[in-house]
């Protein structure tokens, strides 16, 4: 279940903290493989071959946005994790799934 009753700054603290977990994750990675950087509640992922995928808070909607090449996903806090909003994936999964193609193996965070 969606949690709709999410306060404002909840959603901060929660969405700050999904980041810097996958700002974290990043620092292991080789930096000729993905690069990153993080920004007023936005994470770029930069590839060597100029792609760049973005994790960003959009706060008016109390959500997490991934957006990877031409797809993109919005997602949720359930009360225990982010979900999407279309078919209830979870973040970490998809970033794992989508890092795991663009790298082309297999990347679980």
């Amino acid at each position: 279940m969606i949690e709709r009753t999410l306060e404002h700054q909840d959603y901060l603290e929660l969405a700050d903290a999904c980041l810097e977990q996958y700002a974290s994750a990043l620092e292991d990675f080789d930096p000729d493989e993905v690069d990153f950087f993080s920004a007023d509640g936005v994470l770029t992922l930069e590839f060597a071959d100029g792609a760049r995928y973005i994790l960003n808070r959009q706060a008016a909607a109390l959500q997490m946005w991934f957006a990877a090449g031409s797809r993109a996903w919005h997602y949720n806090w359930s009360g225990e994790a982010w979900l999407d909003d279309r078919d209830g994936h979870e973040l970490k999964a998809c970033i794992s799934r989508v890092l795991s193609e663009k790298l082309g193996r297999d990347v679980s965070l």
